[in-house]
């Protein structure tokens, strides 16, 4: 798990140039775009069962704002 949630705070990290409000939509369509269903099922789990433990809140956001 270590793994996706630096993974995901990474790209969280390349959009810290924009707004939030371009940010999260930004991070989920990457995630959408390039992760393997399983990752997202995974770091979905996560969100799930540990609240997000280790995201960066704009990651986070963005997870969440994502269709299971």
């Amino acid at each position: 798990m270590e793994t996706l949630i630096r993974m995901a705070n990474q790209i969280g990290d390349f959009f810290n140039s924009y707004s939030e409000v371009e940010a999260v939509p930004e991070i989920a369509i990457h995630i959408r775009k390039f992760w393997d269903p399983r990752m997202r099922k995974a770091i979905m789990a996560h969100i799930a069962d540990h609240q997000g433990e280790g995201l960066k809140p704009r990651v986070l956001q963005a997870l969440k704002s994502m269709p299971s």
